[in-house]
């Protein structure tokens, strides 16, 4: 399990961009028949990538997590981003297809990740935070989350929103997540910016070119710091940034949230001119 320390408030604006990766980006996630787990700070998340081929992979826990197994004291989001595969947990077993979000609830022993065709494996993306009360483990097909429609092809943000887990669809500690994808011809991601001080966010993009970027926007309205990221990497936004972001095609991402409270509309929006 690798660890990323971030910078605070007042460091970040004199980091150098490979200071500020250090601090807020994954590594690439997804390697053939590996797990790759990542421990950032910020609220305590763990973020990890896991791509079964021709054997099952196993949840493993960490010496630095000082836990007998993985979910003890944590809940745990699962989207597959890849092909088709499995989850099973606790001897129960769920299918996921595509863009399909998985639930793992606190106490949770064994959980195993396993792809249908190693040919065409599944990427399972697990986003992970403590948990003080044990739920129900959820599996949220796609067709099954909530689905919003926002923006407009005039300000390049035409986007569907689908939140997976969240409040009347999983019963969560305080994970929320879901998947936004954009339409083809829009770029920005969320529009206008905004932070919620009391929760933190994680996103991680994909479905794009290899050859393509997404410009994350990070820090305070008047000290913004832009990182290029390509795709199926991970960035930690502590409360006090804002996050944003406008890539050079459409894609896809997925947000994950962590914190005080678990209300969609608790943001404090930022103008675009605002920014600096």
């Amino acid at each position: 399990m690798d660890f990323m320390f971030s910078a605070d408030i007042r460091s970040y604006k004199n980091m150098r961009n490979d200071e500020l990766r250090e601090a807020f980006v994954t590594s690439p996630l997804f390697e053939k028949g590996k797990i790759n787990l990542t421990y950032t700070d910020v609220d305590r998340g763990v973020v990890g990538g896991i791509m079964p081929t021709s054997a099952p992979i196993k949840l493993p826990t960490h010496k630095e997590l000082a836990a007998d197994y993985f979910c003890q004291r944590r809940e745990a989001g699962v989207i597959n981003i890849g092909g088709s595969g499995s989850i099973e947990v606790d001897g129960e077993s769920f299918p996921m297809s595509n863009k399909d979000s998985l639930y793992i609830a606190k106490e949770s022993k064994d959980v195993t990740f396993s792809s249908d065709d190693e040919q065409n494996p599944a990427k399972f993306y697990l986003v992970s935070y403590p948990a003080h009360r044990v739920t129900k483990t959820v599996h949220v097909p796609k067709s099954q989350a909530q689905t919003i429609d926002m923006g407009s092809q005039e300000t390049s943000n035409k986007r569907t929103i689908f939140q997976s887990i969240r409040p009347g669809i999983v019963d969560s500690c305080q994970l929320v997540m879901g998947i936004t994808e954009l339409k083809p011809g829009s770029v920005w991601n969320t529009k206008p910016p905004h932070t919620h001080f009391r929760r933190t966010e994680i996103y991680m993009y994909f479905d794009l070119p290899e050859e393509e970027r997404v410009f994350h926007l990070m820090g305070e309205p008047a000290e913004i710091r832009p990182l290029s990221l390509p795709r199926e990497v991970a960035i930690a936004s502590p409360m006090w940034s804002i996050h944003s972001g406008v890539g050079t095609t459409n894609y896809t991402f997925v947000w994950a949230m962590g914190g005080e409270n678990q209300e969609f509309d608790d943001m404090d929006h930022i103008q675009v001119s605002d920014l600096s």
